[in-house]
């Protein structure tokens, strides 16, 4: 929120030659009043800036000398020489743009003399120019003189002939210099912005230089050069090997050198119309045109240039007003065919962002053309025409499109679509809203799932062209239909921008129509109260989106709003304050009032807003128990529009009262929110001190009357010193020894904001507090101790905050503590643990950067430090001492290596090394190596560092790259690695026995470590020898230890040498004197990476390998070396080569994914400059494809594979973005096909990539739901983005299909069809699909069908999912009437189970589709389902015992358990639909000939029993219900009762009858349901409790319990003795005892039942409560056993429940129940809860604490209103 500090401009001062400075000097005056006198100032100073000053003084010098009339020698000479200057300055330097504006004004009389100047200088540049590379300062020359420059424009027009014969010559000699360097990215790119900058300059000069339009003469030397240069962009455009803007660029700069030279104009359109479709008649056009054009008017013209041309055509040509007449409009219509046809070409990203933006820029053209035009082409661009219904097709398939610069396009192609259709309406006054086209264009998308983003941004369009009136007529809830999306993050955007087109839109056409203000009342009603109810009851995600973005884009619009929300949330802010899991009224208020704060719309007087809110609720808001409310009340607090708003008492009160509570949030969220907030009201603090230090020194008597001045500025001086430093001591109060991570992250945050809003004072800046005044040496303590955390954050707080301490402020006066922290760092930085070397490198580098090293160090530094100036003495000390400690700790790794090659063991167990590497490479990052003053010193410590890096990496590698890391199972078979690796595993595996893993090597250390010692020493497990630490301990020696010791000593070394490349400049040569890093040193850097990478198994390793080696790669692509810059290639097609052979002997890994191979080639690629061509990805794609592919050759399998797990890692880097989109359809291909291999790990690698493509096509999964639309896409977007998928994926589900449904009946399991089904089920259908497309879906659906008939029950399932999305929505019930068609009738004697099944699910699954949709409530919806209900009943025999598959049976019992739920509506004659069907007739029936009325012959090993009697069930609940509804409590018609049910002997029927009902208890007791128990419920108590005694299956029981504490105790306990034996007190007892036996989800809710069986004898006489008190001990016991940590969440959820709802009772009532003991350990078990580290217990444990204070609360409120009473009496 601080006031940005504004950039200073950086100006090159201008310069001139030695002869004109002489010139200059022999020309000045004696007095310095000539303009020689004033340019030789002027270039003799050394500012640019201050040039710019005495430049302006140029033109009034020269009006002065105009007044005589002369235009002496001096003024000439002065105005060459100013030419001279103009043309040397850069482009972009400012002085050359005040040159030209002051130019400008140039009194007419010095005009020709300064044209003359002018154009002799830059024909001299033009001449004299001959270096490629100086090219270009030429060329902006040319370009600066023709932007805005009068006289530069007319040199350039004197000079138009040398001029493009210049662009000419250049652009050849450019194009041919980048052609002879390819492969030297980085001068190629140099050289092809040069290129893109000489065809602008080109396009500039035809549109700006008026000498073309009179070109008539063939044969003089202008037309030769446009002609060359013609040629030249013809061939630029047909190069693909150029950047694309190049291309695009050439596109328009061909069409209008076309359009200059070609004659008549008139027949431009027809030549370019021909040229676009690639039907050019060579006898027809001229001569000069096809020798210029030749590779245009060819048949083979590439798509990209057919798509600059078509770019060209729409930029060059002038389509206003329909100038161009009938063959304009023809060539319109041309443009957009070619376009249509590229659009389903194209599947670069690249490319395809060109074709939408010029795409967008067609409707542009066709709406200039449209405001004029004959009505042939309205008729051809109307709403119905096929141009639009293309383009339609192509914003629908393309407005969820990953770019998001290209849905932005598909949102500017709809508005414009609008706007043809509205210009080729006849009748101009029209109502839009009411023409067919639009109304079915807004039908269609209102039917559209919410879940699209286009919808919303074509909504917004249409919402600007028709009004919000007519699409509210058409869906009235969409503003809640809106909201209710905005819990999703992705669509938050999109939606708050249609709200906020909708309301505003709504507003003006309210206040429009109105007389009086009560418009407001309608509107608040439309927009204001959907949002208030989910501020108050929507989700916490939804909350937060909808305050962040629709929120304050409401207020903005109407800021009266406020108040309206403020009175309502006020009314009911006392009555719903929230809880852990809500936010209530209060925070909804909290919100509000934040938002209009932060925007202004709120005054800034604090009284002002006080008056909205009080206090008290600003307290209540802070600590209230919903983490949003605090924040949000703390942002009310802390944030403001004004930066230099005053912070008042009271706030500052309320901020300190806050950060007392609230600095141990668990959430990082939350956290990171308070201290940004915090940060804000600092800055505030900081910038409003400043008014007030202003204020103080003013000395004026008349002082304002603002709040500034309310009281006097230094005492609100004073109270702000006051308040940091009480902050400061609450945040230091924290750091105590054992503080919690988040209080620790929080304070040192907040501490670290302190010290950087208020710096340490500069010059006269006065500052209100600082940090380091309040800071001790038991502080400094403090800050020193959070860096031996194992938090590493906390340490990189603690570390920052140190440094940002005055460097004065830290002083070691004891050298021997200054010896022992050094010793102490040094020791860390070897310790087994790994956040100790962490510790150590952040204590090095806060000793390093504060000059606090030993002083017995600096032995270690040859040369003296060099003397300097202040400004680098402190830079100069930083890297002395960093040289010293890198060579201290280099020092002792060199020592512990050589150890480490005599015993790994000892090395793991006592020394791990790679510490000390973290330690160095710490330091070298904290210093700036490129501006080094000790080189001698640093080049020798550089080559030690690689040289003991490479060793310690030798001593590691065996294990690393063993076959087995993880347990060093010796299977390495060559001999070189093995022989290494048999040593180490000699060290550490007993020799004769193979429980290694289950024991504890323990080893003693000895001088010499010798093998046969150890081995004398281990004659069995149970006698072991030790191995002595340096403090004499004894150091257990496993495995594991050994691979942590060698991956991280692999990883440190990984990223020293990748920090290494990226930190140290280069040598060019080895004798060069700058650089540190020879050029052989990063070739040997590049193969140590290489080698690791391809050989190492361990995946941590190359992980970490990988890092580093990215840092190189990135490194040598921005290389000036071309030996360097060659590598990363060289380096991949190796490794391509040496995986394509597949050589035996090859070390590559082929196991374990490929391990490090395609971390290795991922690396090379992804470092390629993305604004290149990207030919390395290219080549290596085709080249792994080519791999991955099927091949009969049985050598290769190693390679396939290879290539499929290279190509999984690609594609799951999102570094390589949208670039990688064009090959996924062939690395889809080779998956699926792969998937079909008989070699195993041929399948796996298969089945990874494909899994990796599934995610790549259809985005991140982010919910649990497999199929959740927000990772699926419509199937005309899918085959759209991939169509060489359509053939391929038709061709393999045929041949599917052919091997499923095969006459022999074999079970053929085609191993593709999983894979094929399984993409297929991500399709989804769209309203807005075409019909008519070359990618149709229909072939695909007989296909699917017969996928139905597999023998697999899995690929049935899947099939039937898959048919959906290719069946369009209004052809579904025609479609479900032919799969019913097909099924078997009861007399049929033949027909196989797994076909009906798969029909079955088919019909289930689209008629479920058909429900779902937007269909539902009309009448063509219900007459469909009625048609499909006939169908279905004429089927019915598969739903009774004739058909003896209990599978088939129960899906389509599922079918007619649908279509009762779909037809409940009844029909015109009010006779309900099912019962005019006789469809609950036919359910009847159905129910009283199942077994569940008659009994099952089955066991539970008949194949789908469960799966039928759930089904049954659920049709029967359904059939009761119904039968309860018509007949009130007359329900003698039940075909079942629910008695029946619950009394089956299967648990499935019993467990679904119960959640059924407990469903509806739930919703009674909650008080959801509209009226309340259905009577078929009534008076069910007691069958509860028979159910619940016998009962044994333990869902059910579960399930009963819940029913029973849903209901009220008083209806049901006085039966127990009647209906189970047992009285109440006996019933508790069982309860009880089933709490503390069963299992724990039964123990919850007995326990529950148990509490609310004891509240309610509570409650009631002092009989009941007597009656139970001897079981409150049992009932206690219960309570505090299931509050342990052990236990589930789900124990403790229920313990905290059951405290809350008990605590009036036990833990605050006046007259103790319980004894003493029993109480204190139930509040004892409250703090435990407390505590948890779960935070929903923590919640409901806090709700035990506020019943039980607003208990005590209400307690002290009685007894004081009966005191008062007492004394009035």
């Amino acid at each position: 929120m601080g006031v940005k500090k504004k950039k200073e401009t950086q100006v090159t001062s201008l310069t001139v030659c030695h002869q004109d400075l002489e010139t200059l000097r022999s020309l000045a005056d004696v007095e310095g009043k000539n303009l020689a006198s004033l340019l030789l100032h002027c270039v003799q100073l050394t500012d640019g800036v201050s040039q710019i000053h005495y430049v302006k003084q140029i033109v009034p010098l020269l009006e002065k000398a105009n007044r005589n009339g002369k235009c002496d020698p001096t003024i000439r000479s002065c105005l060459d020489i100013l030419a001279g200057i103009y043309l040397s300055l850069k482009l972009k330097n400012p002085l050359k743009k005040v040159l030209a504006s002051s130019l400008n004004d140039l009194p007419e009389f010095f005009l020709t003399e300064a044209t003359q100047s002018f154009t002799s200088r830059l024909q001299e540049e033009l001449n004299t120019t001959t270096d490629l590379y100086s090219y270009r300062k030429v060329i902006d020359n040319i370009s600066s003189c023709m932007e805005n420059f009068d006289l530069g424009r007319s040199s350039v027009n004197n000079l138009l002939e040398n001029v493009l014969h210049y662009l000419q010559k250049s652009l050849i000699e450019i194009s041919e210099e980048n052609r002879k360097l390819a492969g030297n990215h980085i001068i190629q790119t140099q050289l092809m912005n040069d290129l893109l900058v000489g065809i602008r300059v080109s396009v500039m000069l035809i549109q700006k230089v008026q000498g073309f339009q009179r070109l008539h003469l063939k044969s003089s030397p202008t037309w030769q050069s446009m002609c060359g240069l013609l040629s030249i962009f013809t061939k630029f455009l047909s190069d693909d090997d150029l950047l694309q803007t190049i291309q695009s660029t050439s596109g328009l700069a061909v069409i209008l050198f076309i359009k200059t030279m070609f004659h008549p104009p008139g027949k431009i359109p027809d030549l370019i119309s021909s040229l676009l479709l690639r039907s050019v008649d060579h006898t027809s056009i001229p001569e000069w045109l096809l020798n210029c054009c030749r590779r245009l008017c060819c048949t083979d013209v590439s798509q990209s240039a057919l798509l600059f041309l078509c770019q060209g055509t729409l930029t060059m040509l002038d389509w206003q007003d329909g100038r161009m007449g009938p063959s304009g409009e023809a060539l319109l219509l041309d443009t957009v065919r070619v376009l249509f046809t590229l659009s389903s070409q194209i599947k670069e990203s690249t490319l395809e962002m060109f074709l939408s933006r010029i795409l967008a820029s067609w409707t542009n053209s066709a709406i200039q053309v449209l405001e004029s035009s004959s009505p042939n082409l309205k008729d051809r661009l109307n709403g119905n025409s096929d141009v639009v219904r293309r383009l339609l097709e192509y914003v629908y398939t393309h407005w969820e499109h990953p770019l998001d610069a290209l849905r932005h396009q598909t949102k500017i192609i709809f508005r414009n679509i609008l706007q043809m259709h509205q210009l080729t309406l006849e009748e101009s006054g029209s109502d839009l809203a009411a023409d067919g086209f639009i109304f079915q264009l807004t039908e269609s998308l209102l039917r559209l799932e919410w879940h699209s983003k286009g919808k919303y941004t074509c909504l917004g369009c249409l919402v600007d062209y028709i009004g919000i009136e007519h699409i509210l007529a058409l869906a009235k809830t969409i503003p809640s239909q809106i909201l209710e999306m905005m819990g999703d993050q992705s669509l938050v955007p999109y939606a708050s921008d249609l709200l906020e087109t909708m309301f505003k839109n709504h507003k003006s056409c309210l206040k429009s129509q109105a007389v009086d203000s009560t418009w407001i009342d309608k509107w608040h009603e439309t927009w204001v109260s959907p949002l208030l109810f989910i501020l108050c009851e929507g989700n916490l995600d939804q909350k937060s989106y909808v305050i962040d973005y629709y929120l304050p884009k409401l207020l903005n619009c109407n800021p009266e709003s406020l108040s309206y929300m403020v009175k309502i949330l006020q009314t009911s802010a006392d009555a719903k304050t929230g809880s852990y899991d809500s936010r209530g009224a209060l925070g909804a208020l909290m919100a509000c009032l934040r938002t209009a704060r932060a925007h202004g719309h709120l005054q800034s007087a604090t009284d002002a807003w006080r008056d909205l809110v009080s206090s008290a609720r600003i307290k209540q808001g802070l600590i209230h128990q919903h983490c949003q409310v605090r924040i949000d009340t703390l942002g009310l607090l802390c944030e403001s529009n004004r930066s230099t708003e005053i912070v008042s008492t009271e706030e500052m009160e309320c901020i300190q009262f806050f950060i007392t509570y609230n600095l141990n949030s668990q959430s990082p969220g939350v956290r990171q929110q308070i201290c940004s907030l915090l940060k804000k009201l600092f800055c505030r603090i900081q910038e409003s001190s400043q008014v007030l230090y202003k204020l103080e020194q003013s000395k004026s008597k008349h002082e304002p009357e603002s709040e500034l001045t309310r009281q006097h500025p230094s005492v609100s001086l004073q109270q702000y010193k006051n308040f940091m430093s009480s902050i400061c001591n609450s945040l230091f109060e924290a750091l105590f020894p054992g503080s919690s991570y988040p209080t620790r992250f929080s304070a040192l945050t907040i501490l670290g904001s302190i010290a950087e809003v208020f710096p340490v004072p500069e010059g006269r800046v006065q500052t209100v507090y600082q940090l380091s005044h309040d800071i001790d040496v038991g502080r400094f303590q403090t800050l020193m101790e959070c860096l031996t955390g194992t938090f590493e954050e906390v340490k990189i707080l603690a570390f920052d905050l140190l440094m940002k301490l005055p460097k004065t402020f830290v002083q070691f006066q004891d050298s021997e503590k200054l010896q022992g922290l050094f010793q102490a760092a040094l020791e860390l930085s070897t310790s087994t643990k790994p956040y100790d070397c962490v510790t150590a490198s952040y204590l090095l580098n806060f000793l390093i950067w504060q000059n606090a090293l030993p002083s017995s160090l600096s032995a270690y530094l040859k040369t003296q430090r060099v003397a300097c100036g202040d400004g680098d003495k402190s830079a100069a000390l930083v890297e002395s001492n960093t040289l010293i400690v890198i060579k201290c700790l280099l020092e002792n790794l060199e020592e512990e290596v050589s150890r480490a090659e005599n015993s790994l063991l000892q090395a793991a167990a006592s020394f791990p090394m790679y510490g000390r590497v973290h330690c160095i490479t710490g330091a070298l990052r904290k210093l700036a190596l490129n501006s080094l003053q000790l080189v001698s010193e640093w080049r020798p410590v550089v080559e030690k560092l690689l040289v003991t890096s490479y060793r310690l990496s030798a001593v590691v590698s065996p294990v690393i790259q063993s076959s087995s890391p993880e347990g060093l199972i010796p299977m390495d078979t060559d001999a070189e690695s093995a022989s290494r690796l048999q040593t180490i595993l000699n060290e550490i595996q007993p020799r004769d026995t193979n429980d290694y893993f289950n024991q504890a090597k323990i080893l003693k250390e000895c001088d010499s470590f010798d093998l046969e010692d150890l081995s004398a020493s281990v004659p069995n497990i149970d006698t072991s020898a030790e191995i002595k630490g340096k403090e004499g301990k004894t150091c257990d020696v496993t495995a594991q230890m050994v691979l942590v010791c060698c991956w991280r000593s692999m990883k440190e070394v990984a990223l020293l040498l990748g920090s290494l490349c990226q930190l140290l400049p280069m040598r060019s040569v080895p004798e060069s004197p700058d650089g540190l890093l020879t050029v052989e040193q990063v070739k040997e850097i590049g193969d140590y990476f290489k080698q690791y990478l391809l050989q190492s198994r361990h995946r941590g390793a190359f992980e970490l390998a990988y890092t580093g080696f990215v840092k190189l790669t990135e490194i040598l692509n921005r290389c000036p070396n071309l030996s360097l810059q060659k590598l990363p290639e060289e380096w991949l097609w190796n490794v391509l080569e040496e995986i394509r052979c597949s050589d035996p002997s090859s070390k590559l890994c082929a196991t374990r994914r490929s391990a490090g191979i395609p971390f290795y080639i991922q690396a090379l690629l992804a470092s390629e400059p993305k604004k290149g061509k990207m030919d390395l990805l290219k080549i290596t794609m085709k080249e792994l494809i080519s791999l991955a592919g099927p091949t009969d050759d049985s050598q290769s399998t190693v390679p396939k594979v290879h290539a499929l797990n290279i190509l999984r890692a690609l594609f799951r880097d999102t570094r390589l973005g949208e670039i990688i989109i064009p090959y996924v359809a062939d690395g889809a291909k080779a998956a699926i096909l792969g998937f079909t291999s008989p070699v195993w790990a041929v399948r796996n690698s298969s089945t990874l990539l494909f899994s990796t493509l599934i995610t790549r096509i259809f985005g991140v999964k982010r919910g649990k739901d497999e199929l959740s639309k927000k990772n699926r896409m419509t199937g005309s977007e899918f085959f759209s983005r991939f169509p060489e998928l359509y053939p391929f994926l038709l061709k393999q589900l045929e041949t599917v299909a052919n091997t499923v449904d095969s006459d022999t009946g074999e079970r053929n399991h085609h191993p593709s069809m999983f894979l094929l089904l399984l993409v297929l089920g991500r399709l989804y259908p769209s309203p807005m699909d075409g019909t008519c497309s070359a990618l149709s879906m229909a072939p695909f659906i007989p296909f699917i069908m017969r996928c139905g008939c597999s023998p697999v029950y899995r690929s049935r399932e899947m099939a039937a999912r898959a048919l959906v999305p290719f069946v369009m929505m209004d052809e579904i019930p025609d479609t479900i009437r032919t799969l019913l068609a097909k099924l078997p009738d009861c007399t049929d004697q033949c027909f196989r189970q797994n076909h009906i099944h798969g029909t079955l699910l088919q019909v289930f699954h689209l008629l479920q589709a058909f429900s779902d949709s937007k269909y539902r409530m009309n009448t063509y919806f219900q007459q469909e389902l009625a048609d499909v209900a006939v169908c279905t009943k004429a089927k019915v025999w598969l739903a009774k015992r004739q058909n003896p598959c209990l599978v088939t049976r129960a899906v389509y019992i599922d079918i007619l358990f649908l279509l009762t739920c779909c037809l409940d509506k009844p029909s015109k004659d009010n006779r309900p639909v099912l019962e005019h069907l006789g469809l609950w007739e036919e359910v009847r029936r159905i129910i009283l000939g199942s077994e569940l009325i008659t009994g099952f012959p089955y066991t539970f090993t008949v194949p789908g029993l469960p799966q039928y009697l759930q089904s049954l069930t659920k049709l029967a609940i359904a059939a009761v219900w119904a039968v309860a509804a018509q007949a009130g409590e007359q329900a003698r018609d039940v075909p079942i009762s629910f008695s029946q049910l619950l009394e089956s002997s299967f648990p499935e029927v019993r467990l679904l009858t119960l959640e059924a009902l407990l469903e509806r208890f739930s919703a009674a007791a909650s008080g959801l349901g509209e009226k309340g128990l259905p009577p078929l419920l009534w008076n069910t108590g007691g069958t509860f409790l028979m159910l619940a005694v016998k009962e044994n299956h333990p869902e059910c029981l579960c399930k009963i319990l819940k029913i029973l504490h849903c209901m009220d105790p008083s209806e049901w306990l006085p039966q127990t003795e009647r209906c189970v034996h047992l009285t109440p007190k006996e019933f508790l007892i069982w309860t009880m005892d089933i709490a503390s036996s069963e299992r724990s989800e039964i123990q919850s809710e007995a326990l529950r039942l148990a509490s609310k069986v004891i509240a309610h004898h509570m409650q009631t006489c002092e009989e009941t409560r007597d009656l139970v008190a001897p079981n409150l001990k049992q009932w206690v016991q219960l309570v505090l056993s299931s509050c342990g940590d052990h236990l589930p969440t789900e124990c403790r959820l229920a313990a905290a429940e059951v405290l809350t709802s008990t605590a009036p009772f036990f833990l605050t009532n006046p007259h103790p129940i319980l004894g003493l003991q029993d109480t204190l350990a139930l509040w004892k078990r409250v703090l435990t809860l407390l505590q948890s580290e779960e935070q929903v217990i923590r919640d409901a444990a806090t709700e035990t604490v506020m019943t039980a204070m607003s208990q005590e609360n209400t307690c002290q409120s009685t007894e004081g209103h009966t005191e008062h009473r007492a004394s009035a009496q």
